[in-house]
């Protein structure tokens, strides 16, 4: 039995914002000025001297070659030759470079369109052009992250804290300024879990009106509010496609789908208990898989539409594997889903059995704590070559973690584990299920040559990791001047910490030309060389 005043109170408590501690402050244009001020100190670094190296770099050797390729034929080209046959080419301004024959690709298409659409923009031998669509998803990745920060803690200097913290990242930083599909990865995953969080502050007001209204006219729920419908979910469609377009850039997107889907179902039945529905966990399960199925449609049409170059030609890789083989694969569908199907069971298989050595390759167990850095790109000069003036000089991009920006969230992992536990505190268990979708699938391939730059896909819950713990030092607005104070100054010394430390580390994220003794400076543990 639940009262109409204790029912009325768990509505309005459903209907506030996520922070606890207090109502999340509106915007005001001061503090969009500081918002948009923080982003665009971020894509100042972002867009800093783009081009340099004027070289291919890793692998870009992939990627910027298959984004252009989907920009004149709708799908990826073989090339003539190997990498490091063309790759010179292509580095003095050659784009013929290209068969006429397809080629087999491993990943979907989303992320070389994009890494293609600069390319069209800047043209394609243009460093500053291939590289144009990864610098701007990183740095709309820090305008989103302030956003989703401020409602996530209910705190606008959190939210900038978010986005200071992801600004100065080198794994961020470095992606950020290089032509791969894994940023893309990051920002769809980043973006969708932007929506589902404005959905979850969307439904539970909805829930808290419809039930303040119901308690006004009787004393209980009525035994039919399972039925409860909250209309339908925008953004939660919204997230489906950002979703859709995640796995569409690479299949690791896929854990974000599963992992996130899970989370707003666990989010929806605490709303439905909060306000004192008598059939809370029926009313989830009946409407979470109506607007599941939804997501699951949109998702997949989305998938589907990024194929779309594919489909619309006539000679694509396995294109037109069904009418060569009748009879086999899923005879159910129609012919081009069919060979499309028999083409993604070949790139699960290439995926799945990968296990070529490479020399920067890292086990899961070491990402967290930067074990294993990559090496994107290293040269060497003496004295008198490319301007080195002293007898030995290094130029190196190394996708390197801020290293007190990750050694501080692998602490503050068990924070999180703590107080989402044992406080039950949804925000912790928000933050955990970004790292869980993009880190632990990852432990089950322990026999695949995987590599520690794909940790850009969970960077922005790492940063939310130790922006969650900076929030328990800043403690509440009830703590005492004297304790916010303390709080204030640990903190803020942190975050600058962090600064001074990406600052150290620039030069070995930009290829600047250093002494190098400077550059061995900067390899702090000798499995980072």
């Amino acid at each position: 039995m639940t009262s109409y005043a204790a029912a009325t109170r768990a509505a309005v408590r459903a209907a506030r914002p996520p922070a606890p501690e207090a109502p999340r402050p509106r915007l005001s244009w001061r503090g969009w000025l500081a918002v948009l001020t923080v982003t665009a100190f971020g894509g100042l670094l972002r867009f800093w001297n783009l081009g340099r190296p004027s070289t291919l770099v890793f692998d870009e050797t992939y990627y910027v070659k298959q984004g252009w390729s989907m920009i004149e034929a709708g799908y990826e080209l073989a090339w003539k030759g190997k990498g490091d046959e063309v790759d010179p080419l292509w580095n003095r301004g050659d784009t013929n470079v290209f068969l006429t024959t397809p080629d087999f690709v491993v990943h979907p298409p989303v992320g070389k369109w994009m890494i293609g659409l600069g390319e069209w923009i800047f043209g394609p031998t243009n460093p500053f052009g291939w590289r144009f669509a990864s610098a701007v998803v990183g740095t709309l990745s820090i305008l989103m992250i302030i956003l989703i920060a401020r409602r996530l803690f209910g705190s606008t200097l959190l939210g900038l804290t978010a986005g200071l913290l992801l600004s100065v990242d080198g794994q961020h930083f470095v992606h950020s300024r290089t032509g791969l599909l894994d940023v893309f990865v990051m920002f769809w995953a980043l973006a969708a879990f932007g929506c589902l969080l404005i959905d979850r502050d969307v439904g539970r007001r909805r829930l808290a009106l419809r039930a303040a209204s119901e308690f006004a006219d009787r004393e209980q729920v009525t035994t039919d509010s399972w039925s409860w419908w909250l209309g339908v979910r925008w953004w939660r469609l919204a997230g489906a496609v950002c979703l859709g377009l995640c796995a569409g850039t690479k299949w690791s997107g896929l854990y974000f789908a599963l992992v996130f889907g899970l989370m707003i179902v666990f989010w929806d039945m605490g709303a439905r208990r909060a306000v004192g529905l008598r059939h809370w966990f029926a009313g989830s399960v009946l409407w979470n898989a109506v607007s599941g199925a939804a997501m699951l449609v949109v998702a997949f049409a989305t998938y589907l539409l990024s194929w779309t170059g594919w489909f619309l030609s006539s000679d694509a890789y396995n294109r037109n594997w069904a009418a060569e083989h009748p009879g086999e694969g899923l005879t159910f569908l129609p012919s081009a889903l069919r060979s499309l199907a028999y083409y993604h069971q070949q790139m699960w298989e290439f995926n799945i059995d990968l296990d070529a050595t490479h020399p920067y390759e890292a086990n899961p167990w070491s990402w967290i704590v930067l074990g294993r850095p990559t090496a994107f790109y290293y040269e060497s000069a003496k004295a008198g070559e490319r301007g080195c003036d002293v007898d030995a000089c290094s130029q190196a991009i190394t996708a390197l973690g801020n290293p007190l920006i990750w050694w501080g969230a692998t602490l503050g992992i068990a924070v999180l584990l703590f107080h989402w536990a044992l406080r039950r505190d949804w925000r912790a268990g928000a933050v955990l299920a970004g790292l869980t979708a993009g880190y632990l699938p990852w432990f089950q391939y322990q026999d695949r040559t995987i590599f520690n730059f794909y940790t850009v896909a969970f960077t922005p819950w790492v940063v939310l990791t130790v922006v969650y713990v900076l929030g328990l030092i800043l403690g509440r607005t009830s703590d005492s001047a004297r304790r916010r104070r303390n709080g204030a100054w640990i903190a803020g010394a942190l975050v600058l910490l962090a600064v001074l430390c990406f600052w150290f580390f620039v030069p070995v994220y930009t290829a600047q030309l250093i002494p190098q003794p400077s550059w061995s400076d900067r390899m702090w543990l000798r499995s980072w060389i």
